[in-house]
């Protein structure tokens, strides 16, 4: 397969830089890359030996806890190292790298025994957590949440429904968000709350079109006690974190899309380097190679715009300005690799589904598409 590690749209990486990047690279490809198909027919889901093997390879590659500080078990990745890494784990399909023990990022501001009790265990691979926050009426406008904590003498009481919790159903603790009244106002905060605790109801597990890892369920709280001790970063504070960790999770979601499309771009320039039709390779074609020249624009300029975030972060720029230029980022990758994955099944045609797919064997769709004229049909 062509290697493609695209330093050139990135700053300067210094030598440990490159490392780190090369040593990413080096476990998707020889650990995680070879268990696609199998989970894949397994609708997501590796036996749990599997599962614990990717944790321990992830560990003994420094790779868990990227953006973690040292001090509470972590790597202490810059903004740009842990992009490097996301990125090489964007490369693989069915979202094998969540196996990667990792917390989020609101731990950071947590006490602690709260570090201890669950981030810890957490960076081992012994379970993680998952974010409760969206519900019925409130996903991306966080001010529409109606779940509600109200103090009592021993802590908190929890009442409310969340939806699309991912990870949810793998989760040690949920990171729920939660108002607390005070007179008229409401105070948005982030409480912990086990999912085996009373109260806590598991209700649907809705069925996706992708097969990841873990499942995204709805969870009730029913009148569900937790302790005094059971608030991250204070009451009324969650929306602030809560900002913080939208902004990572959408440059996330746009630098994982980088490394799916630079590995849409190896197959599909391997195949059309190699697939011969009417003479020729079909990269000779301009119906072939100016739809990858197309998607390599997009990987690039994509690449910059996730760079130039990584690095306002890097240097404190405003977190309002961040938040929005992540979200660009977000929203251009996601269509980019969209449209980038369109292209690559137009090349391949038929190759994915028929028996046409050695050098010297052919149909309608592949010569439809080789010669630059699209396809009757396309199911690759």
């Amino acid at each position: 397969m062509t290697t493609t590690i695209p330093t050139q749209t990135a700053p300067d990486l210094t030598s440990d830089q490159l490392e780190l990047q090369a040593r990413a690279r080096q476990f998707v490809e020889e650990v995680l890359i070879g268990l696609e198909q199998e989970a894949e027919s397994a609708d997501g889901r590796l036996p749990a030996e599997t599962v614990a093997a990717i944790r321990r390879a992830a560990i003994d590659a420094r790779l868990h806890g990227g953006r973690v500080p040292v001090g509470l078990g972590g790597q202490g990745w810059s903004m740009l190292e842990w992009f490097l890494v996301n990125e090489q784990f964007g490369r693989v399909t069915g979202g094998l790298h969540w196996h990667v023990p990792n917390v989020y990022n609101v731990w950071v501001d947590a006490a602690p025994e709260q570090v201890q009790r669950f981030v810890v265990p957490a960076l081992r691979g012994e379970g993680g957590d998952a974010y409760a926050v969206t519900e019925a009426e409130a996903g991306s406008d966080p001010g529409g949440i109606a779940s509600t904590a109200v103090a009592t003498e021993a802590g908190w009481r929890i009442n409310g429904e969340k939806w699309f919790v991912t990870s949810g159903d793998v989760a040690r603790v949920l990171i729920v968000m939660a108002n607390v009244a005070d007179g008229a106002e409401r105070l948005p905060t982030l409480f912990l709350v086990e999912p085996g605790a009373p109260g806590v109801e598991f209700v649907d597990d809705p069925k996706y079109t992708h097969n990841y890892p873990h499942g995204h369920p709805t969870i009730r709280f029913t009148d569900v006690e937790i302790g005094s001790d059971a608030v991250i970063g204070g009451v009324g504070n969650g929306e602030q974190l809560q900002r913080r960790w939208f902004t990572e999770e959408r440059l996330g979601i746009a630098t994982h899309g980088l490394g799916a499309m630079w590995r849409l771009l190896d197959e599909t320039t391997d195949w059309a380097l190699t697939r011969i039709q009417g003479g020729r390779r079909i990269m000779d074609y301009q119906g072939i190679s100016f739809p990858l020249a197309d998607s390599a624009t997009d990987a690039t300029l994509g690449r910059l715009l996730a760079l130039h975030v990584c690095a306002m972060i890097d240097n404190g720029a405003d977190p309002k300005l961040i938040h929005a230029k992540a979200s660009m980022a977000k929203l251009f990758v996601s269509e980019a690799a969209g449209r980038c994955a369109d292209r690559a099944v137009q090349a391949f045609g038929d190759a994915a589904t028929c028996a046409a797919t050695s050098p010297s064997a052919s149909c309608a769709s592949c010569e439809s598409t080789a010669s630059g004229r699209a396809p009757a049909r396309s199911s690759g």
